[in-house]
């Protein structure tokens, strides 16, 4: 998995100090910004995380670049809603030859492990045929349609991409770039830093807090699962190890 930050809004503290100013007191657009040093920056955000006010941190975003993750993986992350994602097209980008990823418990099984590698295998095979098969058939009906022999095998290969990729795995991997306002990060990390979290989904969002970090640490110090800042939210099916879950997310580690 590799996971990079390639954008962000500028000064991130400093916009959102300023949109919780403008809301707590008289000051007006022209001197919003004015005097917010980085310790009344810092007291803005303090503020806003005691009193629960998140709508303000809505005005700074993240931007992250994503790859060697899976299709499963993408089905997960799709779910948090307040998020913009472009992600790798199956249709105009062949997967002949798709990487995978595997799941760390078959992994560790040598036999597992033996029969995934075989099901990946035969889902390439079963892939490379159909595209073969459909791409000639489009041909020759694109060519009767009058396109020349180029063009109608060009057109023919993105349109047996379309059927083919059906037989492709869930552990097919997948490329993403995807934005997030903070609030939509607080609750992401929230959801997926905890160790209750699916595996994949936990490693990418615990790598993109620690680059979320790196940038504003004060904007994202309370974040992560629910145990960091508070009680843990899961009951009777929590991890029991709080206190652990902390001290890793507070070094920047994967849960």
């Amino acid at each position: 998995m590799k996971v990079q930050l390639i954008a962000h809004s500028p000064d991130p503290d400093k916009i959102i100090a300023a949109a919780a100013k403008l809301c707590y007191s008289a000051v007006g657009t022209d001197e919003i910004l004015e005097g917010l040093t980085p310790e009344k920056t810092e007291k803005f955000i303090d503020m806003l995380s005691s009193l629960g006010h998140e709508s303000p941190v809505e005005h700074a975003t993240f931007t992250f670049a994503v790859e060697g993750v899976s299709r499963s993986l993408l089905a997960q992350l799709t779910r948090h809603r307040m998020a913009s994602y472009s992600v790798q097209s199956q249709r105009y980008v062949g997967k002949e030859n798709f990487e995978f990823i595997i799941p760390p418990e078959i992994d560790a099984i040598p036999e597992a492990r033996e029969l995934f590698l075989k099901a990946m295998e035969n889902d390439r095979e079963t892939y490379r045929e159909l595209n073969r098969i459909l791409t000639e058939k489009h041909t020759q009906t694109n060519i009767e349609a009058g396109m020349d022999e180029k063009k109608a095998a060009t057109a023919a290969s993105k349109k047996a991409n379309e059927d083919s990729r059906y037989v492709l795995s869930n552990a097919c991997d997948t490329k993403i770039v995807m934005t997030f306002n903070v609030r939509s990060l607080y609750n992401f990390f929230s959801l997926r830093c905890c160790s209750r979290a699916q595996w994949e989904i936990r490693e990418l969002a615990c790598r993109m807090l620690a680059l979320v970090k790196e940038v504003s640490p004060a904007l994202f110090k309370n974040a992560g699962p629910s145990c960091v800042s508070g009680r843990c939210s899961e009951g009777s099916f929590s991890c029991g190890k709080m206190n652990e879950v902390r001290e890793i997310i507070k070094n920047g580690g994967i849960v």
